[in-house]
C-alpha cells in the first residue's frame, strides 16, 4: 500500500489482543489502531475506553467493512483463525494471526492460500523470533559460535489455570498448542529443520476437575524429537504452575552451549535469617516478552508498507500445529510417531 498510517483492527480483546492493541495505539509508528472486535460488548468496550479509542465491533465481519482498517490482529480463540483470516484475505486486509495457527494443516493451508490469492501479508505472532537475545543466539548459532547444534530444549510454564474449554483435546488441541506452539517454533528456528518424529507424554496434575468428563486432558507434557538434519530437540510444558511465568531454552552444540531466558524478574533480591534469599520471579509473558510483541507489530508494518515477506509466515504457522497434532497422537497412542 502506499505510504501512510496503516488502519489497524484487533480481533479479540483478551490478553494478547490487548498487548497488540496497546503497541498499535501508540507505539508501531506509520500505524493507527481503529477498532476492535470482540463478541462480549462489555469487554469491547472496556478495552475502547482503556485504549482511548472510540470505535468497536461485535463481529469482524463488519469491521472487515470498514474502508479506515488496512489489516487485522487476530487474537480470537483458535477455532476461529481459520474463518477469519479466509474473510480477512478475500476483503484485501492484512494479517498478524496468533498462536497457534488453526486446529490442523488443512485449514493452515486454506489461511495460506487466501493470502497468497488475495496478495495480503500473512505474519505469524511468533514473537520470540523477535526477541533480541533469540535474535543474537541464532546469529551466534550461524556463526558457529558452539559448533554443530546437537541439541535444543525449550520450556514454557504458566500460572494461568486452564479454562474449561481448553479440557477437551478434540477443540483446543491442548497445551501443546496454547502453550507450546512458541517452543516448537524455537525448535525448527534454531535447528533449521523440520521435525522428523516425536514422542510425547502428558498428565494431568494441577486439574482435578477435568479428570472424569476428560480424561485424556493434559497439563504438563514432555516431548523429545528427532530432526530431519539428526539434531535432537526436547520440549516441557505446564500449565497452573504456582511460582511464575517460566520460558527458557539451552542450544547444545558440539563446542559450546547457549542459554536463554531467566525466571527471576528483577536483579534485587532480599536475604533475610528466616527465609534465605528470596527473588521475586517474572508473573506474565507480558512482561518477559514485552520488546519481542512490539518489535514484531513494528515488522508487520513494514512490511505491509515495503511490500516484503514477513520474517515468520503461514508456512511456519503450519509447521508447529503438524508437530502439535503429531504431539498428540503420540500421547493417546503412547508411541513414536513418524511426520511426513
Amino acid at each position: 500500500m502506499k505510504k501512510g498510517k496503516v488502519g489497524i483492527c484487533v480481533i479479540g480483546a483478551g490478553r494478547a489482543g490487548m498487548v497488540h492493541a496497546a503497541n498499535f495505539r501508540s507505539k508501531v509508528p506509520d500505524a493507527r489502531l481503529v477498532a476492535i472486535v470482540d463478541p462480549v460488548e462489555e469487554a469491547a468496550a472496556r478495552a475502547c475506553r482503556d485504549l482511548e479509542i472510540s470505535r468497536y465491533y461485535l463481529n469482524y465481519e463488519d469491521a472487515l467493512k470498514d474502508g479506515e482498517v488496512h489489516a487485522v490482529v487476530i487474537a480470537a480463540p483458535t477455532a476461529y483463525h481459520k474463518e477469519i483470516a479466509v474473510a480477512a484475505a478475500n476483503a484485501g486486509k492484512h494479517i498478524l494471526c496468533e498462536k497457534p495457527m488453526a486446529m490442523d494443516e488443512t485449514e493452515c493451508d486454506e489461511m495460506i492460500i487466501n493470502a497468497k490469492k488475495n496478495r495480503v501479508k500473512f505474519q505469524m505472532a511468533f514473537m520470540r523470533r523477535f526477541d533480541e537475545s533469540f535474535v543474537r543466539a541464532k546469529e551466534l548459532i550461524e556463526n558457529g559460535e558452539i559448533g554443530d547444534v546437537v541439541l535444543v530444549k525449550s520450556n514454557t510454564r504458566g500460572p494461568s489455570v486452564p479454562q474449561r474449554w481448553m479440557y477437551d483435546i478434540d477443540k483446543s488441541n491442548g497445551p501443546l498448542a496454547e502453550v507450546n506452539s512458541h517452543d516448537i517454533d524455537t525448535l525448527r528456528w534454531f535447528t533449521g529443520s523440520e521435525f522428523k518424529s516425536v514422542y510425547a507424554i502428558g498428565g494431568n496434575f494441577r486439574s482435578p476437575e477435568a479428570k472424569e468428563e476428560f480424561p485424556d486432558f493434559y497439563d504438563n507434557v514432555i516431548m523429545n524429537a528427532l530432526f530431519v538434519n539428526g539434531m535432537q530437540g526436547s520440549i516441557d510444558g505446564a500449565q497452573g504452575v504456582d511460582y511464575g511465568y517460566d520460558a527458557r531454552v539451552e542450544i547444545l552444540g558440539t563446542k559450546g552451549c547457549i542459554f536463554l531466558g531467566r525466571v527471576y524478574d528483577k536483579t534485587i533480591a532480599v536475604c533475610t535469617r528466616d527465609k534465605g534469599v528470596i527473588r521475586p520471579a517474572v508473573d506474565s509473558w507480558r512482561c518477559l516478552f514485552r520488546d519481542a510483541y512490539l518489535a514484531e507489530d513494528i515488522h508487520f508494518v513494514e512490511c505491509i508498507l515495503k511490500d516484503e515477506n514477513p520474517r515468520v509466515t503461514g508456512l511456519d504457522g503450519k509447521m508447529a500445529v503438524k508437530v502439535v497434532k503429531a504431539g498428540n497422537l503420540s500421547i493417546k497412542e503412547k508411541r513414536v510417531v513418524e511426520l511426513e
